[in-house]
C-alpha cells in the first residue's frame, strides 16, 4: 500500500479545503456534505478496491459515505482495502469557528478493519509508555495511579482528556478529587485519543464514552505511534443492548487497538480543518491555501507531517455526491 499513503493524504486535504469555505456558517450539514463530496471525489482516482467499513449509516443514508459503499477505481490488479472515514471529526467545530475539528481517513487489509454495532463506546487511550499496563475494566483512580508511577509523574503533573458530557460528570470528579489535570474537550475525541501518543501534546490519557467509529479511526493512527486504544461497546438503552447481543456480540467484550485495525500495514492521515493542538486548519491567503496533514504507516512505524501549498488559481478539486464527478474551482465566500 505504499504508493497511496500520499494519495490518502490529497483525500483528506480537499476535504479539509472544502469543508472550511463554510467554516463559521453555523451550517454543520453543509459542511460535513462538501467534505464528503469532495472525499468521495478524490477516492476515485485511487488505485484500490476499496469498501467503507466504517463511514455513515448504512446504504439508504446516501450521499454520505456509506458503509458498504466501493471507493477507488477497482482496477483488476489493484489492493482490496478496508476503508475507515470522517469527513469532519467536529462539525460542530467548523460551523461555529472552533478548534481542533479534522478530516480523517484510514486503510487496512480487507477484513481487518472491525464494526462495532454500538453508536457510542467506552473508550481509554495511552500513549506508548503505558500500552498493555491498564485495564479499561478497573476504577479510574487505580489506571491513573498506575499511569503516574510508571511515567514517574506525580499525580497532579498527569493529564487527562475528557469529552465535556453530562454522562462523564462522574468520572470528571473522580479525576478531580485524586488531584489530576484535566482537559476537557467539546467535540474531536479522534485528535483527543490520539494525543496521548504525540510527545508535543502533554496528554498522559484520554477516557471516556465516545463515538465508536472515531474510536476505531483513532485506534488506525496508534498502531503506528506505539499507543493503545481499549474500547468497550457502550448501548444506550436496553432496546440498543438486546439488539447487540442478538447480533451475536459480546457487550462486555473488551477490543484491543490491533482487535479494532489489525493487518500488516495500516495507513492512517488527516488534514486540519480548524486550529488544534493536533493540526492547524486550513489558512487563506491571496489565490493560495495552506493545508496542515499528517500520515501514518504501521508497518515502518513511520509519522509524516505534510505542509502544502495550494495555488487557487490552478487548484481543482472532484466533487461527488450522486452519480457524476465534478471538477470545481475553490472559491472563498461561496455557498
Amino acid at each position: 500500500m505504499r504508493e497511496i499513503t500520499l494519495d490518502l493524504v490529497r483525500v483528506t486535504e480537499a476535504a479539509a479545503l472544502m469543508a472550511s469555505r463554510l467554516l463559521g456558517r453555523g451550517n454543520k450539514e453543509a459542511a460535513d456534505q462538501a467534505a464528503v463530496d469532495a472525499m468521495r471525489g478524490m477516492l476515485d482516482y485511487i488505485d484500490m478496491k476499496g469498501i467503507v467499513v466504517i463511514g455513515e449509516g448504512e446504504k439508504d443514508q446516501a450521499p454520505m459515505l456509506y458503509i458498504g459503499e466501493k471507493v477507488g477505481n477497482w482496477k483488476e490488479d489493484a489492493p482490496e482495502l478496508d476503508i475507515a472515514v470522517d469527513p469532519i471529526d467536529g462539525t460542530r467545530l467548523v460551523a461555529y469557528g472552533r478548534p481542533n475539528a479534522i478530516s480523517v481517513i484510514a486503510a487496512a487489509e480487507r477484513g481487518k478493519i472491525a464494526f462495532l454495532p454500538t453508536y457510542y463506546s467506552m473508550k481509554l487511550a495511552v500513549g506508548p509508555e503505558l500500552a498493555g499496563k491498564l485495564d479499561i475494566n478497573a476504577p479510574i483512580r487505580e489506571n491513573i495511579r498506575v499511569a503516574a508511577a510508571i511515567l514517574g509523574k506525580d499525580i497532579s503533573e498527569f493529564t487527562v482528556v475528557i469529552l465535556d458530557r453530562d454522562r462523564h460528570r462522574k468520572i470528571i470528579e473522580e479525576v478531580r478529587s485524586l488531584g489530576a489535570r484535566i482537559k476537557l474537550i467539546s467535540d474531536g475525541d479522534i485528535a483527543g485519543a490520539i494525543a496521548t501518543a504525540m510527545p508535543e501534546s502533554y496528554v498522559d490519557m484520554y477516557i471516556g464514552i465516545g463515538g465508536t467509529p472515531e474510536g476505531i479511526l483513532a485506534a488506525a493512527a496508534l498502531r503506528s505511534l506505539g499507543g493503545e486504544l481499549q474500547m468497550k461497546m457502550w448501548p444506550r438503552d436496553e432496546e440498543e443492548r438486546k439488539k447487540v447481543e442478538e447480533m451475536g456480540y459480546e457487550v462486555d467484550k473488551v477490543y484491543y487497538t490491533e482487535d479494532l485495525v489489525g493487518g500488516d500495514n495500516v495507513i492512517f492521515a488527516a488534514t486540519g480543518i480548524t486550529d488544534g493542538e493536533f493540526l492547524r486548519g486550513v489558512k487563506y491567503g491571496k489565490h493560495r491555501a495552506i493545508t496542515d496533514s499528517i500520515v501514518m504507516r504501521s508497518r515502518t512505524r513511520t509519522v509524516r507531517k505534510i505542509v502544502a501549498y495550494h495555488d487557487l488559481r490552478y487548484k481543482t478539486l472532484p466533487l461527488k455526491s450522486e452519480g457524476e464527478t465534478t471538477l470545481v474551482r475553490i472559491e472563498i465566500g461561496s455557498e
